[in-house]
């Protein structure tokens, strides 16, 4: 995988067919910028091209997780190519075929939730405190909404946004917005073995499902048999193909 251009406020590795993001501004409780956000989804378009590249790992420094996103926008033109950016992003988040792994160690508001929350796996440290802010200030929060009732049972995600309150991981776990919570000090080996146990597994087996399981989420029943008929039929096949020659 090639060099990524990326500022210092996200750091962007590769290794053993595992890519990092990590979050590098704590010092701004790692608020997301625009040039982050094209840095991060440069990287997984290069990714995608590469495909020892099998696994996602979305990581901060510091105390804090992410507690939301740069907002510099002064006027609708150059607010709309804001948001515009921010789900390019997600987009290109949620559609990746690599296996995304969240490490929540501390608060996550708002697109810090929204980021970790579209990661296949969400890892969140015991004592971290999470929250849809933005209705504290009357808006509401439009682009995690769009996404939201995938993840998450209405009638318990409904207040989180509604009112802004903070929320624990329990909560969330309940709500299921995450997909574990880790003791504070084995939330990284966690991660860590998770990462291994995916790269155990077959890699085109890893993507197909991925693909599958989110095309299912969003189709109607018949559209989803035809293409349990076609995904069966072609990994089968593969798999025949591969023992012929071994």
């Amino acid at each position: 995988m090639k060099n990524i251009s990326a500022p210092e406020t996200v750091l962007i590795s590769e290794d053993g067919g595992v890519l990092t993001f990590t979050l590098n501004n704590p010092q701004s409780g790692n608020e997301v910028s625009a040039a982050m956000m094209e840095a991060m989804k440069e990287a997984l378009a290069v990714a995608a091209l590469d495909p020892a590249v099998r696994v996602l790992r979305l990581r901060a420094k510091g105390d804090t997780f992410c507690m939301g996103r740069e907002r510099a926008g002064r006027d609708a033109t150059s607010i709309h190519a804001e948001v515009a950016r921010l789900i390019s992003l997600k987009a290109a988040l949620r559609s990746t075929t690599l296996i995304s792994i969240a490490e929540v160690q501390g608060t996550a508001h708002g697109f810090g939730v929204g980021l970790a929350m579209l990661c296949d796996f969400t890892l969140v440290a015991s004592n971290a405190t999470l929250a849809f802010p933005e209705m504290r200030k009357g808006l509401p929060p439009a682009a995690i909404m769009a996404y939201l009732g995938h993840y998450a049972l209405p009638k318990a995600a409904f207040p989180l946004v509604l009112f802004g309150r903070d929320f624990t991981p329990h909560v969330a776990l309940g709500a299921g917005l995450i997909t574990q919570i880790c003791a504070p000090d084995s939330l990284h080996g966690d991660a860590d073995a998770l990462a291994l146990e995916i790269l155990a597994l077959d890699p085109d087996g890893a993507r197909h499902c991925k693909r599958y399981f989110q095309a299912a989420q969003e189709g109607t029943l018949e559209q989803n048999f035809r293409l349990a008929n076609e995904t069966l039929t072609v990994n089968s096949m593969r798999l025949m193909a591969a023992a012929q020659k071994s």
